[in-house]
C-alpha cells in the first residue's frame, strides 16, 4: 500500500492489487473516505494511518460507484454510513448480495482471509448531481456512467482534486459493463472536462494520480478509443501504453458487450 498527500486535507491510498485508489478528505474537524484499497491488511491499517496522519475518524464513507472493488470501507471503519448515488443504491438494492459474492470469489482466486465479512450497512442515497456537506465545505457530486450504470465523481474545490471512479486512468481502457454503452461513456467524460481545467490532481479508480494537464490527454485518448472501437471494432487502435495482454483481453470484452 502507497500513500501520498495530494493537498493538506487530501491523503491517497494506492492498493497494491489492482492499483485500486481510496482518497481520504479532510475539512475542519470532519474527515470522509472515498473508495477503498482492497487488501485485507491494507484496510486494517487505514484507521491508524488517519490518526498518524492527524486527520479525524471518518464521518463516513462513500463510495464512486458500486463495484465491489469500490464498496470495502465499512471492512476498515464497520458501522460508518456509507454514501453513494441514488443510482448506485438503486443498484444495490436491485443486487442483494452481489458486491459479497464477488469479493468472496476474488478472496478464494487468491487465497486471501478477512476477519470479518463485508457488510455494507446503512446506505445513504445522495442526489447527484449535487453537494455533500463536510466540516463546513462542500464536495461537488457529478454524475457518472457508462463504465457501470451508476456512480458519481468527487470534486474536492478547495484542494482543486477530482476523484473520478472508474474513469481518466492511465494504466486500463475504458471498460464497457453488460447493458452500458459508449455514448453514455463519451458523455461522462465531457461532464468531467471542464473539472479537468481546474484540477490540480485526477485520482482515478486504478492507477496513478494525475496533474490537469495528463488528464485531459487521458480523455482525450479514451474519447478516441471509444469512437473506434464504435466505429472498427476489434480493429480499433489501443492507446499508447495500454497494449498490454490484459488491456488486449479488456478490448475483447469490450467487443463483446458492444454485441450483446
Amino acid at each position: 500500500m502507497r500513500a501520498i498527500s495530494l493537498h493538506r486535507d487530501v491523503i491517497v491510498i494506492t492498493s497494491q492489487l489492482l492499483q485500486v485508489n481510496c482518497a481520504i478528505v479532510r475539512a475542519g474537524e470532519e474527515a470522509f473516505v472515498i473508495d477503498s484499497p482492497v487488501l485485507p491488511e491494507e484496510l486494517e491499517l487505514l484507521p491508524s494511518l488517519l490518526e498518524q496522519a492527524a486527520f479525524p475518524a471518518p464521518r463516513g464513507l462513500l463510495a464512486t460507484h458500486a463495484d465491489w472493488d469500490h464498496l470495502l470501507g465499512p471492512l476498515a471503519f464497520p458501522g460508518a454510513t456509507l454514501g453513494c448515488a441514488e443510482s448506485s443504491a438503486a443498484r444495490l438494492r436491485a443486487e442483494p448480495g452481489a458486491a459479497q459474492r464477488a469479493l468472496r470469489d476474488f478472496d478464494e482466486e487468491l487465497y486471501l482471509s478477512r476477519r470479518r465479512p463485508l457488510s455494507l450497512g446503512s446506505v445513504q442515497p445522495l442526489a447527484v448531481p449535487g453537494h455533500c456537506a463536510i466540516g463546513g465545505a462542500e464536495l461537488e457530486l457529478h454524475p457518472t456512467d457508462g463504465h457501470t450504470a451508476d456512480g458519481m465523481a468527487v470534486w474536492i474545490p478547495w484542494a482543486h482534486v477530482l476523484v473520478a471512479g472508474d474513469y481518466l486512468s492511465p494504466i486500463e481502457l475504458p471498460a464497457l459493463n453488460a447493458g452500458e454503452r459508449i455514448d453514455a461513456y463519451l458523455a461522462t467524460l465531457e461532464r468531467l472536462r471542464p473539472l479537468l481545467a481546474l484540477a490540480e490532481h485526477v485520482v482515478p479508480g486504478h492507477g496513478p494520480a494525475l496533474d490537469g494537464a495528463r488528464a485531459t490527454a487521458v480523455l482525450d485518448e479514451d474519447a478516441a478509443y471509444l469512437q473506434a472501437l464504435r466505429e472498427r471494432r476489434a480493429a480499433a487502435e489501443l492507446p499508447a501504453g495500454r497494449r498490454s495482454k490484459a488491456q488486449r483481453e479488456l478490448h475483447a470484452e469490450n467487443i463483446r458487450q458492444l454485441a450483446a
